[in-house]
């Protein structure tokens, strides 16, 4: 079985899912694979671009904004009996 992961501190996360229940002792080959300047910069690129033909885009992030600061309040439980 071949698949790719990207390495972060001590773990490494698996791209894809694999059907090994958790628990399992397993052993890995770890074949390192590094990009040039021009492929990291190339798919930085593709990344970048991938919401340019959204319009709504700013009416999205100020959707987003409105509810990550919008105050809803608590309820406050007094001490008195």
């Amino acid at each position: 079985m071949k698949i790719k992961g990207i390495k972060r501190g001590q773990i490494i996360e698996l791209l894809e899912s694999i059907d090994i229940p958790d628990g399992v002792e397993i052993t890995m080959e770890v074949e390192v694979q590094s990009l040039s300047e021009q492929e990291r910069l190339t798919k930085l690129n593709q990344i970048f671009g991938i919401w340019k033909d959204e319009h709504d885009i700013d009416e999205i992030f100020a959707q987003i904004n409105r509810e990550r600061h919008a105050d809803f309040g608590r309820a406050i439980e007094t001490l008195d009996e």
